[in-house]
């Protein structure tokens, strides 16, 4: 019988990309011909996409946008080339973007304090974008309303007043976020062969900095020292870096400060650019010897089953499987109360950390070639013990789609070859065929950050 055991092993260097995959015109061009076939489908007339900084995974699907420092929206009728609207800095930088669209300028979408000069009524140029009374509209911004049981809220908006009242001045208005997101068949949760390349070479830069970090991280350093070891080359980023040791890591989420760290005490990393992130978790030891009194058996209470999850995660996810067979798997392993697991054991990535999660009780969604999906379980004991962690990103892919990456991207189809190697025949991880990791750390666990070669394993019991 196999089980997880800390052993003795060496992390390959998986290697860089030497070349940036691209999203073309044409890619562009016919993710607005499946939105409009799906908007038409649902009884539409149009729909607007909305986007800012903080939510910019669905605009920047449909038109490859990405707002900086403004807010933005993108009109999509039945028989008319696409309308973005940018403000003042946007306009301009609008024109980098790979999609096929128009470009209007509405300054209301500038920051405060700026030229309103050119300043047009939002209701006219929504008019001149296509939009006519008696029109029934869809407004996608980041998220819709769900309760426990999954029911979607049309009639809740989470995107601004002003551009929900405007809308509704056309005709009737519903939130159709999930018509790009919902789990079963929304429009990014399956990638074509050139998006899930580029989710790779965001991994490939993301594990990369986490790995540089775990490596590199000694007591004595403050944590910006340690972040400073992460080597960034100015990948656009998906969420803020969430680093740090001693009392504050319990939660997770902060970001680094001066505050010098010690050995013994629990740390966390997490790193995520726009199509990928990685997270690890434990403590800045040596060994069990190092840990305070009480939670020198770490390892095998916490970090072995935890292990053991991960591991049953990545042995269950496949194509045509269900999310609640693997959530089944994991729970059935880390479901006591004591590992504190508060969230979907997985969930969809793209641009966005979080899309969409068919990971729950009970979860019938059936998993599809083209879905890039994030192995994120989460044990938040709340105890002494921390938590550990092994958040990496995987694709699912059929025998044409692997066929098609492979060709295309053979340099990256080597790294996924060398990543499910490493997984099966160091790791003692059994991963169907479809299963193609992204992270350079592929299910990589170090307990212990100062003793990195020290990692876990799924080994026979009398091994």
């Amino acid at each position: 019988m196999r089980q997880p055991q800390l052993t003795t092993i060496t992390l390959p260097e998986f290697g860089l990309p030497s070349t940036e995959p691209a999203l073309g015109r044409s890619l562009y061009q016919a993710r607005i011909e499946r939105l409009r076939s799906r908007f038409v489908a649902q009884g539409l007339d149009a729909v607007v996409i909305y986007g800012d900084r903080e939510h910019v995974a669905n605009i920047s699907w449909a038109s490859g946008y990405d707002p900086r420092f403004e807010e933005a929206l993108l009109v999509v009728t039945k028989d008319r080339k696409p309308t973005l609207f940018a403000g003042n800095e946007g306009f301009p930088y609008a024109e980098v973007a790979e999609g096929d669209f128009e470009r209007v300028l509405w300054q209301q979408l500038s920051l405060m304090g700026q030229p309103r000069d050119q300043e047009r009524p939002l209701a006219t140029l929504l008019q001149q974008a296509g939009l006519k009374p008696g029109m029934s509209i869809g407004l996608a911004g980041w998220k819709g309303y769900e309760n426990e049981a999954g029911t979607y809220d049309a009639n809740w908006f989470e995107t601004p007043h002003y551009l929900v009242n405007t809308l509704k001045q056309f005709g009737p208005v519903r939130n159709v976020a999930d018509l790009l997101m919902n789990p079963i068949d929304g429009l990014r949760i399956i990638n074509e062969v050139d998006q899930l390349a580029r989710f790779e070479y965001a991994a490939c830069h993301s594990s990369q900095r986490v790995k540089n970090v775990v490596l590199g991280s000694k007591p004595g350093m403050n944590e910006y020292e340690a972040c400073s070891k992460m080597g960034f080359d100015g990948f656009p980023m998906a969420v803020h870096i969430n680093m740090c040791a001693g009392p504050r890591a319990k939660y997770g989420l902060p970001s680094p400060s001066m505050r010098v760290m010690q050995q013994g005490e629990p740390i966390v990393l997490g790193v995520g650019l726009m199509g990928a992130l990685n997270c690890r978790a434990g403590f800045l030891a040596r060994g069990p010897e190092d840990l305070k009194p009480g939670i020198q058996d770490y390892v095998a209470k916490l970090v072995a089953p935890y292990f053991a999850s991960a591991v049953a995660w990545y042995e269950t996810i496949g194509i045509g499987v269900s999310g609640g067979e693997v959530y089944d798997r994991v729970m059935a392993l880390v479901g006591d109360k004591f590992f504190g697991i508060g969230l979907n054991p997985g969930h969809y990535i793209h641009l966005d950390e979080w899309v969409h999660s068919p990971m729950k009780k009970g979860g019938s969604t059936k998993l599809r070639s083209g879905m890039a999906l994030q192995c994120d379980i989460i044990p938040a004991t709340g105890t002494d013990y921390f938590m550990s962690n092994i958040e990496d990103g995987i694709a699912l892919a059929d025998a044409n789609l692997r066929a098609a990456f492979a060709s295309a991207y053979p340099e990256a189809w080597a790294r996924i070859e060398a990543r499910r190697a490493f997984m099966m025949n160091t790791l003692g991880i059994r991963l169907k065929p479809e299963v193609l990791p992204f992270s350079n750390m592929a299910a990589w666990l170090p307990p212990f950050w100062l003793a990195p070669d020290q990692a876990m394993a799924m080994r026979d019991a009398d091994a």
